[in-house]
């Protein structure tokens, strides 16, 4: 199997600790986003929405979104579970990965659109208000997270899932690309950070 990467993109990451946890090794391919790849017409028979990842099986067939690369994973290699191991599990696990991706990742992705690092691409009419309150939003999401991590070790509960990687791929994208590191004080999210970014899988 193959999988289409680029160094820093917080999707492919996503996948790429996925794997790691799964103990799954496949082969990486660079596809560069600077120089439009992921739209020329090759690329654009993988996956139509010109987006990365993409995972390509041996057969040539391929999968495209973050989510439902990881859930064909599962499937073929179910154990360690990371999206559930009863029915309750699999709706609880699912319902908290889908509040981070719908609650944070949205805002984060508003935060780079209109952010220093896209605007100098001069690709897209960036719009400073929509910047600042997405910001905002990063920031309490931040917090509410800080008061689940009170009582909880990891995002739906006591043990390791895919939510926890999702979260991870974004906190990191967030306070290294976008400048929206949470604060300091936030002293439960931070303690689950440096728990989880202990994990091998997290250098994927």
């Amino acid at each position: 199997m193959k999988l289409y990467d680029y160094p820093g993109a917080p999707n492919p990451r996503r996948v790429k600790i996925f794997l790691a946890e799964k103990g799954v090794d496949v082969e990486i391919v660079r596809c560069d986003l600077r120089k439009g790849e992921h739209k020329t017409p090759e690329f654009l028979k993988k996956n139509p929405s010109g987006k990365i990842p993409v995972l390509e099986l041996d057969d040539s067939r391929t999968i495209s979104e973050s989510v439902a690369i990881c859930r064909y994973i599962e499937a073929i290699h179910p154990e360690p579970n990371l999206f559930g191991a009863d029915p309750y599990e699999l709706g609880y696990i699912e319902s908290r990965n889908r509040q981070i991706e719908l609650e944070l990742w949205t805002q984060i992705s508003t935060s780079w659109v209109n952010g220093p690092v896209v605007g100098r691409m001069g690709r897209v009419e960036q719009i400073p208000e929509a910047k600042a309150a997405s910001d905002r939003n990063v920031n309490r999401y931040y917090e509410r997270l800080d008061k689940e991590f009170e009582e909880n070790e990891f995002v739906a509960g006591k043990r390791f899932s895919v939510a926890d990687i999702t979260l991870l791929s974004g906190v990191d994208f967030a306070s290294e690309l976008v400048g929206l590191r949470p604060d300091d004080g936030l002293s439960n999210l931070w303690r689950w950070h440096e728990q989880v970014s202990a994990r091998p899988s997290a250098k994927a």
